[in-house]
C-alpha cells in the first residue's frame, strides 16, 4: 500500500525514476574533471541529500522496507567527498565556507536533518562501519542533550550535551524518553501530533537571517510548493523512531498517525499505516489533550 496518501501511485513512480537518473548522472559526473570546481562541494552535498530524499520517496510509495538500506552508503560516501572537496576549494580560495548548508547542529535544518540520519541509520540496522562514519560526519558532540543521547545507546563514549539546542519542538520528545513507563506512549504520541507544526520557526522579521525551519517544510503546500513541482519526499517524523529504536519505547499510540513511519520499524509488516487518513480527527486529539495534561500537571483542556 501507498504509504503517503499525498501522491498517488503515478506520482511517486515518476519522482522515484527521476531521483533514481538524477543520482546516476551525478555519480558519473562526480567521477570527471569538473568544468566548475569551486561548486563541486555543493554538488556532492546535493547528492548526499538527493539519496536520502529517494530512501523517503520509496518508503512513501509502499515498498519494502528492507530494500531501503542499500542507499545508505552512497549517502554516506557522497557527504565525505562533499567535505574534502570543500576542505580543498576553501583553502585555495580562502573561503570561510563554499556550499549552501549550515552544518551547525544550533541550526534547527541541519539538527532536523541529522536525527533523521541517526533514525534512519537506527531503524535500518546499518552496518557498524556505516554508522562510524554517519556519527563522524555529524560530529558536533556534547551539545544537543536528546541527540546525544540518541546516538550513544549506539555509541558508547559519545559525551552527552546539557541542555537542548531545539527545545521547540524537542522538549516534548525529551520528555517521553524520560518519562516511567506508564506515561512514555501518550508523551510520544504528543510530540508526533506535535513535530511538524513546532518545526515551523520562522527568524523574527528584520533580523537579516533566513528561516531556520527545515527547507522542506512547505514541499507539498498548494499554496507555497505544490505537489506538481515535485519537490515533495513525504514527512515523516523519523526523530520520534530513532528515540523509539534507541530507548526501546512504546509507540502503539502512534502507529497510523499521520506523520509517524511506524513501518520503519516492522520491515516484515504488515503495514501500521491506514488506507484512509481522514478517519482520525476531533475526539481522539482532544483525548490525547486530556492525557498528556494529566502527565503533565495540568488543567485538562
Amino acid at each position: 500500500m501507498i504509504r503517503d496518501k499525498a501522491g498517488d501511485r503515478g506520482y511517486w513512480d515518476k519522482w522515484i525514476s527521476f531521483n533514481e537518473e538524477a543520482i546516476s548522472k551525478v555519480e558519473d559526473a562526480l567521477t570527471r574533471p569538473s568544468g566548475n570546481p569551486a561548486y563541486r562541494a555543493q554538488f556532492a552535498w546535493d547528492l548526499s541529500k538527493d539519496y536520502t530524499r529517494l530512501i523517503l520517496r520509496r518508503y512513501c510509495r509502499g515498498d519494502a522496507i528492507r530494500e531501503l538500506p542499500v542507499y545508505f552508503d552512497g549517502l554516506l560516501h557522497a557527504w565525505e567527498r562533499s567535505n574534502r572537496f570543500a576542505a580543498q576549494i576553501c583553502l585555495d580560495r580562502g573561503l570561510p565556507s563554499c556550499r549552501d548548508w549550515d552544518f551547525n547542529l544550533s541550526n534547527l535544518n541541519h539538527y532536523n536533518y541529522c536525527f533523521w540520519l541517526v533514525g534512519l541509520a537506527l531503524a535500518m540496522d546499518v552496518t557498524t562501519e556505516q554508522w562510524s562514519r554517519l556519527i563522524a560526519l555529524i560530529g558536533d558532540e556534547e551539545r544537543d542533550l536528546l541527540l546525544d543521547r540518541v546516538i550513544a545507546k549506539h555509541s558508547l563514549q559519545r559525551r552527552i550535551g546539557k541542555k537542548l539546542l531545539h527545545p521547540k519542538p524537542y522538549s516534548r520528545l525529551m520528555m517521553a524518553v524520560d518519562a516511567t513507563p506508564d506515561t512514555q506512549a501518550a508523551l510520544l504520541l504528543d510530540f508526533v501530533e506535535n513535530w511538524y507544526s513546532e518545526l515551523n520557526r520562522p527568524t523574527p522579521k528584520n533580523s537579516g537571517e533566513p528561516s531556520c525551519r527545515p527547507y522542506w517544510y512547505d514541499f507539498g503546500d498548494q499554496g507555497k510548493v505544490p505537489l506538481e513541482s515535485g519537490s515533495y519526499f513525504g514527512r515523516w517524523c523519523i526523530e520520534a523512531v530513532a528515540t523509539v529504536k534507541a530507548f526501546q519505547l512504546d509507540d502503539q499510540l502512534c502507529l497510523g498517525r499521520e506523520y509517524y513511519p511506524g513501518d520503519l520499524l516492522r520491515p516484515d509488516g504488515p503495514s501500521t499505516h491506514r488506507s484512509h487518513r481522514s478517519e482520525e480527527k476531533g475526539g481522539s486529539a482532544r483525548g490525547l489533550k486530556g492525557i498528556v495534561s494529566k502527565i503533565l500537571g495540568k488543567p485538562g483542556e
